[in-house]
């Protein structure tokens, strides 16, 4: 294939999943620590895994851009510095490392280290999540842990399983990178 096509390539499953992201974002059940359940993780997963590096984040960068500058893409439809700079805003920072390090398992053959890969990409999106949350409502660590990561830990582990096998199957029609 030639460099422009994989070019075009790119650039439109980028936007395909930016836009999958901002769907699966609005896919959300209210909590009461005021950190939504959602399909996030396992979009990002998705993402990072099928597009790879280059464009798996671009999209993610993408979607927190579109998010930060005030079109309703951040789960419940909310947008906004806000957001961004709010109790769950932690979370969405911490999507660059998650999709980051599920790019990185793209290419890893073994299934089990590749899955691992992925879950330490989702912890790292938790810390994220947990440090900005306890750093605005002055929470100790483990209370706010409890509260807005381990409720959501095995539904998150869940779906970077899931991801991966998404990504297997649909890695022989969806080639990036």
């Amino acid at each position: 294939m030639n460099k422009m096509m994989t070019r075009t390539k790119q650039i439109a499953y980028t936007g395909i999943f930016t836009a999958i992201i901002a769907v699966m974002s609005q896919l959300a059940i209210p909590m009461p620590s005021g950190v939504p359940a959602t399909l996030q993780t396992l979009a990002i997963a998705i993402t990072g895994l099928l597009l790879g590096i280059k464009a798996g984040t671009l999209s993610v960068c993408l979607y927190i851009t579109i998010g930060t500058i005030g079109i309703p893409v951040f789960s419940g439809l909310r947008s906004g510095f806000g957001t961004l700079f709010g109790v769950t805003g932690g979370f969405i920072f911490g999507f660059i490392p998650f999709v980051l390090l599920c790019a990185a398992a793209k290419n890893v053959k073994n299934r089990i280290a590749a899955i691992a890969i992925c879950i330490a990409g989702l912890l790292t999106c938790h810390l994220c999540g947990i440090i900005q949350f306890m750093i605005i409502t002055g929470k100790p660590f483990i209370q706010t842990a409890l509260t807005v990561s381990l409720p959501y830990l095995l539904k998150d582990i869940v779906s970077c399983i899931l991801a991966y096998i998404i990504s297997v199957k649909l890695s022989k029609v969806i080639a990036v990178e």
